[in-house]
């Protein structure tokens, strides 16, 4: 979830256009196209998915709006790569599959139709020779929200830094890196990790079963991802279409529908990192996953590995300003933190670090571009000089690890803004 109350898209979008048009954006989800989505009451959106949470979270609701990107030219490649993956999977079959694309579209998952929880970019398509089997297929590698950015390109720094070999072998598949996320969303965030680093082993806890329904039917997530309460995977093997169009990349994602307080306190596993973005109905952070003597965080510790455990985790900021033009360039400025911030950050760092800590370890919090939100972060591992040095070299260690990402994941974006902007030890 991310905090818009305090911002003006088509300022920050009149403040950004310098940049852009000094080179070509190569991102399709890139901020600048953040105006085909952000705007729930154009004429050219429709509602796709609407049901009432069950969990407290209100109405659930996705809307679709047209993508530019990619254009048409474009399409033919992907038509032709579908025809080649069902060639792949039923060299057998009598139907060689002749699949057309329908086009691409921004999908934006909503609590009570105000609070935007996600946003994602689905491809539609068709195998004509069915009638019937129109699907949807998230893009795993565009990231829309720049807090989502945020926390990828801090959370794989970070790790990086702490455990190199982990990153580089689990990106060349030779070694299995367990993630964790908390809440789910669209679920681009597992979706984007599993489709980048194929040893990433995925598990993503909801606690709405909605919001599962609606990223499956609405938002092209992996149906074959969800677990039961078993733990147990809802089906027993993939669909065909699972099959088609994840080639493998939905067999590392689980998707659990349970709360997190009990995930935590009832799971054995063991994880190098875990992303915390979860927000109700009434886009609260709930007070059970930060509170300092909450069971959930006296016991995040021992799920988390002890040498180079990580975990990432998106706040709202809640101190007010004065709107500045500094605030929407990327990496420029700090937005201030408030008492609720300083308090969550704090609690983190205690449970995770041990109170007064001056062991392994550091935690920080950096500043979102565009949009109001900070992301958290502490990580086991990684001694540091004494305290006067220790900022800078964090810092400068966190931006080399930022370019080393940027090229070992063949990110889409630059790692690096998302870094430096508003960089603070906790």
């Amino acid at each position: 979830m991310f905090n818009s109350a305090r911002l003006n898209l088509k300022s920050s979008l009149r403040r950004y256009s310098t940049a852009i048009n000094r080179r070509r954006i190569e991102d399709e989800g890139d901020w600048f196209y953040s105006s085909e989505w952000w705007d729930s009451g154009s004429s050219n959106s429709r509602t796709v998915f609407r049901e009432v949470s069950d969990t407290g979270n209100g109405v659930v609701s996705v809307l679709a709006h047209p993508s530019s990107k990619p254009d048409r030219s474009y399409w033919p490649k992907t038509e032709k790569w579908l025809k080649q993956r069902h060639a792949e999977l039923f060299p057998d079959s009598k139907d060689e599959g002749e699949f057309r694309v329908i086009g691409y579209e921004w999908r934006t998952l909503h609590f009570n139709d105000y609070t935007r929880e996600s946003t994602v970019k689905i491809l539609a398509a068709r195998n004509e020779k069915e009638p019937g089997s129109l699907c949807f297929m998230q893009q795993a590698h565009c990231l829309a929200v720049p807090y989502v950015k945020s926390m990828v390109s801090v959370g794989l720094a970070t790790i990086l830094l702490s455990s190199g070999d982990l990153v580089k072998n689990a990106v060349r598949g030779k070694q299995n890196m367990n993630v964790l996320c908390i809440g789910h969303g669209g679920g681009s965030l597992p979706l984007f990790l599993a489709s980048k680093i194929p040893g990433a082993i995925v598990h993503t806890v909801e606690i709405d079963p909605t919001v599962i329904s609606a990223s499956i039917q609405a938002m092209g997530f992996p149906s074959y991802s969800v677990v039961t309460s078993s733990g147990k995977r809802a089906y027993p093997k993939p669909n065909p279409l699972d099959k088609l169009l994840w080639k493998g990349t939905h067999e590392r994602l689980l998707l659990f529908n349970s709360d997190a307080e009990k995930f935590i306190l009832e799971s054995t596993d063991m994880y190098d990192i875990i992303f915390i973005d979860a927000y109700d109905g009434e886009d609260i952070f709930p007070h059970k996953l930060w509170e300092p003597n909450s069971p959930f965080l006296r016991n995040l510790g021992d799920r988390l590995h002890p040498d180079h455990g990580t975990v990432v985790v998106n706040l709202h900021t809640d101190a007010d300003f004065v709107e500045d033009d500094s605030l929407s360039q990327p990496g420029l400025s700090s937005l201030p933190m408030g008492r609720h911030v300083s308090k969550v950050c704090g609690a983190y760092k205690d449970a995770l670090l041990g109170k007064g800590s001056s062991g392994n370890g550091f935690a920080y919090t950096v500043s979102v571009p565009w949009v109001c939100n900070t992301s958290l972060v502490v990580c086991r591992g990684f001694v540091g000089p004494e305290e006067s040095s220790i900022s800078n070299l964090v810092l400068n260690s966190l931006m080399c690890k930022a370019l080393e990402v940027e090229k070992l994941v063949e990110m889409p974006f630059s790692c690096l803004q998302y870094i430096k902007g508003g960089f603070t030890l906790v």
